[in-house]
């Protein structure tokens, strides 16, 4: 039995052009008591130590092999001779999936337990499901949850008054030491549209579906509720790539520039290098998005955050980090990423306007990128002005390890020590972006085959204009001075508050 406060977020695709991407958001966290004592976070009890990164993250390039990779971006790999001949609009979505990708948690696990699972597994998402000898699924557990998750757990998330009482339930729960469960976490967390589509159904479905701004479909036998696999946007722009001459309507497109195409978003999602990263955080789930462009003071890229990035969050004693700079944050990520990888990282991928469609989507695939920045030429005084910001330089040997509880203190966050200023054009890789001017995500690609093809997905500026009216509608006043007097104190996933 489907669990009834998901039915709002689980919709079949016909659902798509009607239904809400996202339900309220939480906007209050209350303030600690001065009595409560410090306690042991739930992170704190996490039983096993998690795998090194080296076999989680994607490897990393020199510079040598990202500067070919952005000046020669690869070709085509071989088509799939299994479809050779075919009509694309005749292959089925089952065809495209493994059902050993699947990951499968219970609404009734404990969210420190599944975001374990979610890391040691390498998994994008987890299949949550009622009992573990179930085949179907109920709804999904991702990084984009698990930053909401630190978001609320840290306090930068607020409950609005409907799930306040829920809040204070669980936050009474974590003091207690007891599980908090995806089922309650999933209740107080805007929830992703859970589509499925039956194995039978063709490409054209999923890309219509993907046009809109849907980024997974969980694919079920025709006729039931098991889940056979997960297709992912990207998975589906590196088959149409790989395969493109079986799809000339698709294929035809590739040679054009992202300018001639009209694609790609100049209503720009952007955070300067030196504000806090619980910013970038913010931002990102309040926009609904995977990756955010980090800028100087010119809006020349940087670097880029991403949601999967939030699992160097995932331990008490990182607190700090979301008070320091978004610029240190990616210096962590680099740093952390040479020292698994044993070799050097650069944080940024980008197109220019007049970059081929060819060029862009051989950027993501080779990349395994969800965006690509499209940048201009640099502005020329980026390399003499700074962040204003002040950063800490990362000691990648001594970043905090898992199980490493926070110290006591007064404040959820330490005190951070200023240090000299570093110059967002001395990080690896800033001379080879330039001067934001755009985006184009996996969502304007397959919007773009869609159309392309006589379909009609449905506007994705449009879902991305009704999640910044949930956002923003959401917020909260009255709760707001209640909750600030009240003695609740959150501790839940290790982050004390």
């Amino acid at each position: 039995m489907t669990d009834p406060y998901l039915n709002s977020a689980v919709v079949s695709t016909d659902d798509l052009r009607s239904t809400p991407s996202r339900s309220s958001s939480m906007r209050l966290a209350p303030t600690p008591s001065p009595s409560q004592s410090h306690r042991q976070s739930l992170t704190d009890s996490l039983r096993g130590h998690p795998p090194s990164p080296r076999s989680q993250r994607q490897p990393s390039l020199s510079q040598a092999q990202l500067q070919e990779l952005l000046n020669n971006p690869p070709t085509a790999g071989s088509a799939d001779p299994r479809f050779s001949g075919r009509d694309w609009r005749t292959i089925g979505v089952g065809e495209l999936v493994d059902p050993a990708d699947l990951r499968f948690v219970e609404f009734d696990t404990g969210v420190e337990d599944a975001t374990n699972i979610l890391i040691e597994s390498g998994a994008h998402v987890l299949l949550i499901r009622n009992h573990e000898d179930e085949r179907a699924a109920h709804a999904t557990y991702d990084y984009r949850d698990l930053t909401q998750y630190l978001l609320f757990a840290t306090g930068q998330l607020f409950p609005d008054e409907e799930h306040f009482p829920t809040f204070q339930r669980l936050a009474k729960q974590a003091q207690q030491g007891q599980v908090i469960p995806l089922r309650d976490v999933k209740k107080l967390g805007n929830k992703e549209l859970f589509v499925t589509l039956p194995h039978t159904a063709n490409l054209t479905q999923a890309i219509e579906t993907f046009g809109g701004g849907v980024h997974r479909i969980v694919v079920v036998e025709e006729g039931t509720e098991n889940v056979i696999g997960i297709l992912s946007q990207l998975r589906l722009v590196k088959f149409l790539w790989e395969n493109g001459r079986c799809f000339p309507i698709i294929d035809r497109l590739y040679p054009q520039n992202i300018k001639e195409l009209g694609i790609g978003s100049q209503q720009l999602i952007s955070i300067n290098g030196d504000k806090p990263l619980r910013e970038a955080l913010k931002l990102m789930n309040n926009e609904g998005l995977t990756s955010l462009a980090v800028v100087d003071n010119q809006n020349n890229v940087v670097g880029n955050i991403s949601n999967v990035d939030v699992k160097l969050l995932t331990k008490s004693s990182s607190a700090p980090l979301l008070e320091n700079t978004c610029i240190h944050f990616i210096s962590v990520i680099l740093s952390t990423r040479g020292m698994n990888d044993g070799k050097d990282s650069f944080p940024v991928f980008h197109v220019n306007p007049y970059s081929t469609l060819a060029h862009t989507v051989a950027k993501l695939v080779a990349t395994k990128a969800h965006r690509m920045w499209v940048t201009d030429s640099p502005s020329p005084s980026a390399a003499s002005t700074p962040i204003s910001g002040h950063i800490s330089q990362p000691s990648v040997p001594h970043l905090p390890s898992y199980l490493t509880p926070l110290p006591q203190s007064s404040s959820p966050f330490l005190a951070l020590n200023n240090t000299p200023s570093v110059s967002a054009s001395a990080l690896p890789g800033a001379h080879m972006a330039g001067h934001l001017a755009g985006v184009v995500s996996l969502t304007d690609i397959l919007n773009l085959f869609a159309r392309a093809s006589g379909l009609h997905p449905t506007d994705p500026d449009e879902r991305r204009r009704q999640r910044r009216r949930s956002s923003s509608s959401s917020m909260v006043r009255g709760s707001l001075e209640s909750a600030r007097s009240s003695s609740v104190s959150v501790d839940i996933g290790g982050l004390k508050r």
